[in-house]
């Protein structure tokens, strides 16, 4: 299948400036997430250990991709320029060599720790194992179409071939599919219970609707890049080359900028930090901050006239009114 569109060189060039900006703020946003978890100003009682992992795992995976692309980047046009068949155009079409075939792996694995944190975080929100059920299909469609693209990949020269179409469709669409799912299941989970505590006390302003939209914000950017990589694959197009480069930094954007967002929301999201993945331990420590204090009525008179209740004269031990449990909660700040 013959492809189309910006020569590959020319592409090869475009793709690296582009990486490279978007690589530099992603560094940028990790430096900002690791100060917001390290911040005396934050809650301390966060695991932050899990989060650390996996925020400097994309790290490192990005500026692995980084310099694999500089890497072939100066084999195309300088190391292979005048002894390669076919020039720079064809040196950058060939994805059977190692290097690319490295990028590629890279990619995979990015891929599978970011949507492993998305159908994680998902499991957190709802704590039940049937709600991810089918995330965890997605995810696992993922890891063998991703897997099985890597090493049959290497063994063409194009990735247009139709013997590698099938596959590489199906990581795109699994891929997407498993981000768009459970990013939603998360969505709807935390506005349904931000909208139970409204309705039990209108005046109540809501806490949980600006993770809500970030989370939404996150998938929408890593759904957007990759559905726009899927309709250049189907089309041919060589600017799937292009975005792949350009992926990889935009999947350590959309995990840091949730945990960032977060942070700067900290003073009106402290209780449902849990919520967004960060740690199921977060919900119980908010509850054990408000123990149940036992409630007494003292009533120092009581009289039966006409088959009515009266208290004592005066009012001076009238009963005290109990609010309950939804109320209570909706007024924790």
């Amino acid at each position: 299948m013959a492809s189309s569109g910006i020569p590959l060189d020319t592409g090869a060039l475009i793709s690296a400036v582009l990486e490279g900006i978007l690589y530099g703020f992603s560094v940028l946003m990790f430096m900002g997430t690791i100060w917001s978890l390290t911040s005396k100003r934050q809650v301390q009682d966060i695991n932050r250990g899990p989060i650390v992992v996996v925020a400097t795992l994309l790290l490192l995976l990005s500026t692995a991709h980084m310099v694999a692309t500089i890497i072939r980047l100066e084999d195309g046009f300088v190391k292979y320029r005048d002894t390669y068949p076919g020039g720079p155009v064809a040196f950058f079409a060939d994805v059977s060599q190692g290097v690319y075939v490295i990028k590629h792996a890279l990619y995979v694995l990015q891929t599978l720790l970011a949507d492993g944190v998305v159908v994680y975080r998902c499991y957190v929100v709802w704590q039940s194992v049937r709600v991810i059920i089918l995330p965890s299909m997605l995810w696992c469609s993922v890891a063998v179409t991703g897997v099985y693209g890597v090493w049959n990949g290497s063994q063409y020269d194009s990735v247009f071939v139709p013997e590698l179409v099938t596959w590489i469709l199906g990581f795109f669409v699994s891929t997407i599919a498993a981000n768009v799912l459970s990013s939603g299941l998360m969505a709807y989970r935390i506005w349904a219970i931000e909208h139970s505590i409204t309705t039990v006390r209108a005046s109540t302003k809501g806490t949980m609707m600006p993770i809500a939209r970030v989370l939404i914000d996150a998938a929408v950017l890593y759904s957007v890049a990759l559905l726009i990589t899927l309709i250049c694959f189907i089309c041919s197009n060589n600017g799937e080359y292009v975005m792949l480069d350009l992926v990889m930094p935009i999947i350590s954007i959309a995990f840091y900028m949730v945990l960032i967002r977060i942070a700067m929301n900290r003073n009106h999201s402290y209780r449902y930090l849990s919520a967004v993945g960060t740690t199921a331990e977060m919900e119980q420590g908010n509850l054990q901050k408000y123990p149940t204090v036992p409630l007494q009525v003292h009533i120092s008179r009581f009289m039966c006239s006409d088959g009515t209740s009266a208290y004592g004269i005066g009012g001076e031990h009238q009963p005290s009114e109990r609010r309950s449990p939804p109320r209570a909660l909706a007024e924790w700040r």
